[in-house]
């Protein structure tokens, strides 16, 4: 009975143990996930602005009760590659030119040039089985270099078409037909007759106070080489668009600022803070004694929710001036989420394969939300019809 008694004992405190290890660290209960297609990955390659907004129209194809499909991030960064040239020529190469990108690059493109499954192109034409964009960006921008320099004092009528060469040359010709589950279609047909999207359908928004709120402004980034405008909310105004858009059944593309420590590898984004005020005098004095790197592995410690930051537009604001808020990445949020303590939490896909215990997948605090967004892209239909009014869109 001693053995027995023991050996039950030991059941129940091994039990314990393991229900007090699986109740540590972040629990996520879903109150709302909206369809997806499959997590891709970018690679080495400065291109989620394309990735996250085509992840968005591939579940817009979904809500609207079209066939699934992967779509072509790389068709559309070949033709934003090749509009960023022209412009940068034009402006004597006084602007900038990258890998990087925005939401409205993907929807210029598409507009403009179409779009093609993502099985009719790759854009792997180079040697290599990832994207990785390093050498074809340094090519692209060192030829634009020489043309600008203009040796001729001229520009030649070839420039151009030895660009496109390049472009062709690492991530192969676009496609000028394909046939698509038995129909042929040309890249702007295939925009038209079988995604059911219409790129005039998205807007942009932001949310900072050197602009009038309510207005619509070039949001001055580095990336937004193409002028996007976006239309300019207050904050909270903003982040209830976004809450509700997720219950109406809109997802949107996300441009935010990822350089926080708050931004985890391993799938969370939060804003932490430390209730110094509510520190008795033998917590804090343990607290000041520890170093700089001390303190912030301990606010930064991912183990369990803890108290954020309340955002304020000021906070916003300073960040953004300051360049500690940067156009750093583009995701695509999905849904929302609560954590086991409560706290609101958006479900957002990224492009960076199946990198976290959450399959590709993040969960971004309301408040990390609320500091770090830059702009971001929905259908136009996800805002109430009083603010469409009040903003003038039709």
């Amino acid at each position: 009975m001693k053995k027995i008694a023991l050996l039950t004992l030991a059941v129940c405190l091994g039990w314990s143990l393991s229900a007090q290890e699986e109740k540590k660290g972040y629990q996520f209960t879903d109150i709302k996930r909206l369809p997806a297609t499959s997590v891709k990955s970018q690679d080495r390659a400065g291109t989620c602005w394309s990735w996250s907004t085509i992840s968005l129209l591939e579940s817009e194809m979904i809500r609207l009760k079209k066939d699934s499909v992967s779509l072509a991030p790389l068709y559309v960064v070949w033709n934003t590659y090749d509009g960023k040239a022209e412009k940068y020529v034009r402006m004597h190469g006084h602007v900038n030119f990258g890998q990087g990108g925005a939401a409205a690059d993907v929807t210029w493109a598409i507009k403009n040039y179409g779009i093609v499954p993502l099985a009719v192109y790759d854009g792997l034409n180079y040697g290599e089985d990832v994207h990785v964009h390093g050498e074809l960006d340094a090519v692209l921008k060192g030829y634009l270099d020489g043309v600008v320099n203009n040796p001729n004092k001229k520009l030649s009528t070839a420039w151009r078409r030895g660009y496109d060469a390049v472009l062709d040359a690492y991530l192969g010709a676009k496609p000028e037909k394909f046939t698509w589950k038995g129909k042929e279609y040309s890249p702007i047909s295939f925009y038209k007759e079988a995604t059911g999207l219409n790129m005039d359908d998205y807007i942009s928004l932001t949310s900072f106070t050197h602009r009038p709120f309510y207005t619509a402004f070039a949001l001055e980034i580095p990336d937004n080489w193409i002028g996007e405008v976006s239309y300019n909310l207050p904050i909270d105004e903003l982040m209830d668009v976004l809450d509700k858009a997720i219950d109406n059944g809109y997802s949107f593309a996300w441009g935010s600022d990822v350089s926080e420590r708050g931004f985890s590898r391993d799938g969370i984004a939060i804003v932490p803070t430390t209730d110094v005020a509510e520190m008795s005098d033998s917590e804090m004095s343990k607290w000041v004694a520890l170093t700089k790197k001390e303190q912030e592995d301990r606010l930064y410690r991912f183990d369990q929710p803890g108290k954020e930051k309340a955002i304020t537009q000021e906070m916003r604001q300073e960040a953004f001036d300051n360049f500690q808020t940067t156009d750093d990445h583009g995701m695509h949020a999905v849904g929302k989420a609560v954590d086991q303590a409560g706290n609101k939490y958006f479900i957002v896909k990224n492009s960076w394969g199946n990198y976290s215990k959450y399959d590709g997948y993040l969960y971004a605090s309301y408040p990390f939300v609320a500091y770090k967004t830059t702009t971001v892209m929905l259908h136009k239909d996800a805002l109430p019809k009083e603010l469409k009014k009040k903003l003038g869109i039709q």
